[in-house]
């Protein structure tokens, strides 16, 4: 019985920076955090990937595969704005049950949508409802199968603006093609850990009984893929937030430790916003710094559980003290806070004293909601004020009301 329908748009940053300028149309285009030659590509146009571009991909490099290749600056709040606007086609069709990163969303099937014929009609529409109200240029391909995963793995198959049912008769033999890495679950680590456990293909790793699988995940996870596999509808594994963070890949003029040191406090102060838009503390933090040629330089710390700018801040700026003197200019720079826990469920220690400057976030949080999130800062980010802006990851959608930079 077929119960997912898995949505998965291609090349998603490419292809809406090529529905909103026509002239990038049937073009090669590379999306880059900032249009130098020492930045990667973030996004390829799949007239640019006939060339070999991928995503990760130099600027350099990109320029010498593919001769008049349109190198673009990336626009996370247009990328935002078109990801709503392909939910709500999306929903016109089918309820969507569920978004999982910015170009990919799940719809559930119910009664009759769960036979083939009317499973692959519903696709048919929404593909046509996409193009209709968004756009030509934003293709997707669709997978269909007896459960999530099965769906997912199924809408990798067929790209561009492809369409693949699997069903239950079809298996295993329509999975045998595939490499272990093809797999939703299975990265780089997990990998090489099912290898040591004397699973190369898939082949092996179906053959695998659940306790076998469960010994190489270390956990229950190795059944719950073992039954994924067979097409079992499961239930989602409950999750919860690991970690908040931005990072920021340097313009040639803010490659200074000065620039960079001020970049970051323009992170963190981005980051603490939206720890607090989710009710959060964090009580770890990790800062990091990448540089041309030098090995890059990371730093953690711990401390009591807060979502204080200014506690932060400090946080930051201790960190900030052990970085080595590197000769050499920074190319990128991160800050992530971990450790999260709820604010509502934490116990203040008696000596925190961030809890009187509460009322000073929410106020500070409220202007920059209002007028712009540089409408009030604090001074260590002056010099970073045009640098840094909203960046959108696949796995995480920003919420334009506490991430946007206007």
């Amino acid at each position: 019985m077929l119960r997912s329908l898995y949505v998965d748009f291609n090349s998603y940053f490419a292809a809406v920076e090529q529905q909103a300028e026509p002239a990038l149309r049937g073009k090669p285009v590379c999306v880059a955090p900032v249009v130098a030659e020492t930045t990667c590509c973030i996004a390829a146009s799949y007239e640019a990937k006939a060339f070999g571009v991928r995503t990760g991909t130099p600027i350099h490099e990109a320029r010498k595969l593919c001769k008049g290749i349109r190198i673009v600056p990336a626009r996370p709040a247009m990328y935002v704005e078109y990801h709503h606007k392909l939910v709500a086609a999306v929903e016109s069709c089918s309820h969507v049950e569920a978004v999982y990163s910015i170009d990919e969303m799940h719809c559930e099937l119910t009664g009759s949508e769960r036979m083939r014929v009317n499973a692959e009609a519903l696709a048919h529409k929404i593909k046509r409802t996409i193009y209709n109200t968004v756009g030509s240029e934003l293709r997707c391909s669709i997978g269909i199968a007896p459960n999530l995963f099965l769906a997912k793995t199924a809408s990798n198959m067929r790209k561009p603006d492809g369409l693949t049912v699997i069903e239950l008769n079809d298996l295993p033999d329509c999975l045998y093609p595939l490499e272990l890495r093809d797999i939703n679950g299975v990265g780089r680590q997990m990998e090489k850990r099912l290898k040591q456990a004397g699973i190369h293909t898939l082949r092996e790793l179906w053959a695998a009984d659940k306790a076998r699988l469960a010994r190489a995940w270390g956990s229950i996870e190795g059944e719950r893929m073992h039954a994924k596999l067979r097409g079992e509808w499961l239930l989602p594994a409950p999750s919860a937030r690991a970690s908040i963070g931005h990072s920021h890949v340097l313009a040639p003029e803010m490659r200074s430790d000065h620039a960079a040191h001020s970049v970051l406090h323009k992170l963190l102060q981005k980051t603490a916003m939206r720890l607090r838009s989710h009710e959060l503390l964090a009580g770890a933090m990790q800062v990091k710094v990448k540089y041309l040629r030098y090995p890059p330089w990371n730093e953690k710390i711990s401390f009591d559980p807060s979502a204080d700018t200014l506690t932060l801040t400090n946080m930051l700026d201790l960190l900030w003290q052990k970085k080595p003197a590197v000769r050499d200019a920074p190319l990128a720079v991160g800050v992530t806070l971990t450790r999260l826990v709820e604010a509502a469920h934490h116990t203040p220690s008696l000596f925190d004293t961030s809890n009187a400057r509460s009322t000073l976030n929410a106020t500070v949080d409220k202007l920059n909601a209002r007028f712009g999130k540089n409408a009030v800062y604090f001074g260590a980010a002056h010099d970073a004020l045009q640098a840094a802006p909203m960046r959108v990851a696949f796995s995480h959608i920003p919420d334009l009301d506490t991430e946007s930079d206007e």
